[in-house]
């Protein structure tokens, strides 16, 4: 057995399964000091995460030994994706594969809300044979219920949820009743805003065994100067001079939590 597939077995003989959403080496190394058991590894978290450079998977699987799953998403915004976004999504994930990737995130729909099921078989048979989460594409569906039973059938390992609310908390209803539906076959993995403050309510009432997080802080910039009336992004683009990283201390007490809760 590897560093990364004991590490990941420690975790689930405790009961339950962390993990920490990170777009830098450092909120990942920062992930795994304090107990996470997975990483979801992406780009821009401020869009909701995209598709991470090859580079920075390398640095962080040079650094970290928890399993790395990599967002395969080739821009922010919807989930209904053209045939050259298609191809996009496919070459970054034989990338990711050649580059040690543990497994991979990705999801998509139809106009109408739907789980887009060919275009998700297609992806899948790219990614064999390394594990698969549905992303938060799953909280756009028309359907949840149906939308599960479809996931199920293609062979998804896990559902990455919010309970198709604006948090994890808000949807907690519908969150319980997918892992009752789920019945195993699939995990169900809440996320959005999830906190110290609520965790223990989110995983007390969705009997979830696994959950999502960024865990992060706010950091000041080193820059000593700075040009204020330069802005790099669009108007709702993140401060220039501050940055989110993961916390370690963040991340223990969600780890804390979780092993008093479960």
């Amino acid at each position: 057995m590897t560093n990364t597939n004991c590490a990941a077995a420690d975790e689930m003989s405790e009961g339950f399964l962390m993990e920490v959403c990170v777009d830098s080496v450092e909120s990942a190394i920062n992930a795994e000091r304090g107990g996470a058991g997975r990483i979801e590894l992406c780009s821009s978290l401020l869009e909701g995460g995209i598709t991470p450079s090859i580079g920075l998977l390398q640095v962080v699987k040079e650094n970290v030994q928890i399993p790395v799953y990599v967002m395969i998403r080739p821009r922010g915004g919807d989930f209904l994706y053209t045939d050259r976004e298609v191809e996009v999504m496919r070459r970054d994930v034989e990338l990711m594969k050649i580059h040690r990737a543990d497994g991979l995130v990705l999801g998509a729909l139809t106009e109408d809300g739907r789980v887009d099921a060919e275009l998700c078989m297609e992806l899948l048979a790219v990614c064999r044979p390394l594990p698969v989460t549905f992303h938060r594409a799953f909280d756009m569906v028309h359907d949840p219920s149906v939308a599960l039973e479809t996931l199920v059938s293609l062979g998804f390992e896990r559902i990455l949820t919010s309970g198709c609310d604006s948090s994890a908390l808000e949807g907690l209803p519908l969150i319980k009743r997918l892992v009752e539906q789920a019945k195993g076959r699939i995990i169900i993995m809440p996320g959005g805003g999830i906190t110290e403050r609520n965790l223990q309510r989110i995983l007390e009432g969705s009997g979830a065994q696994e959950f999502h997080c960024s865990a992060r802080s706010g950091k000041d910039s080193a820059m000593k100067f700075r040009n204020s009336s330069v802005n790099m992004g669009a108007s709702l683009s993140a401060p220039e001079y501050s940055l989110k990283v993961a916390d370690v201390a963040k991340v223990r007490t969600l780890n804390a939590i979780a092993k008093n809760t479960l």
